[in-house]
Order: C-alpha cells, then structure tokens, then sequence
C-alpha cells in the first residue's frame, strides 16, 4: 500500500471539512482508501479512484453532519433579530393567535360584498338550511366569481 499517496489525497480533502473535523476527516479518508486497496484484489487502484473515494468520505461526512441535530433544547436563548434574546419556545407560533392580516383582508372583503350575500354566509355558518332562491342566488354568485378569476388566469 501506498500511504504516502493516501496522505496526500487525504490533505486535499481533509479542507472540505469543518475546522473542528478535519483531522478526523483525514483519518477517515485515509482508513477507507487502504480498506478499499485490500478489497481491491488484482485490480489496479488507480489514483483517480482514490480521488473518487476520497470525495465519497466527505460526501459522508457532511450527509452526517446534516443529520445532527443543531437544537438541544426549546430554553436555548437565541437572538430575536432586534437585538434582544429570548427563548427558542417563545418564538413558536400559536394556533389560537388572530391572524391579524388575514382577519382585516376578511373584514374588507366582506364590506365590499352585496348584504344578500353576507346573510347568507351567516346563515350557513350558523348551521341554518337555505332556501331555494338563496341556493341559487349563491349558485350564481359562485359562478360569476369563478368566470372573473378564470379570465384573469388568461
């Protein structure tokens, strides 16, 4: 075995690395290309090959990195942007908080529809049966709405 090029391959590669890891990097580099070379049987171990196992160890090495977790815990104090630092679980959103963008969209859009129609959305949200002419009047308004947005696509 060649340990000489082993090295040398291994330091090109060890750089892909982070500080902390690149030494480990290099040993891991280096033990694969001699565990390559004994499996290799009578076939040549070319260095082009090498190179090839060599960027298949760093591909490893950040693949695991990935899958580290980063976080260890919901208390970890982190820094909110402004300059001040809060909790991690202060930042999670909550479920039961008004979305104030989409209620005032909702307000606006409910002004600028026709009172039939707003009578008839309560009345559905309410769990109250329509009767025929405002099922139909719906009907129509559904239609007519869904005309204007497929002309619009156009």
């Amino acid at each position: 075995m060649n340990w000489q090029t082993f090295t040398q391959i291994a330091d090109r590669y060890k750089v892909k690395a982070t500080y902390q890891d690149r030494e480990d990097l290099r040993q891991d580099i280096i033990l694969r290309l001699a565990e390559v070379a004994t499996n290799n049987g009578q076939k040549p171990f070319t260095e082009l090959a090498m190179y090839r196992v060599a960027s298949y160890v760093a591909m490893e090495y950040w693949h695991q990195q990935k899958r580290l977790l980063t976080t260890t815990s919901l208390n970890e104090e982190i820094d909110d942007g402004e300059g001040n630092t809060v909790e991690l679980w202060e930042t999670l959103a909550d479920d039961k908080a008004i979305d104030l963008d989409r209620w005032i969209d909702a307000k606006t859009w409910l002004a600028g529809c026709p009172k039939r129609l707003v009578s008839i959305a309560y009345k559905k949200v309410s769990g109250k049966p329509l009767n025929t002419k405002e099922r139909m009047y719906l009907s129509r308004y559904r239609y007519r709405e869904l005309a204007k947005r497929q002309k619009s696509l156009l």
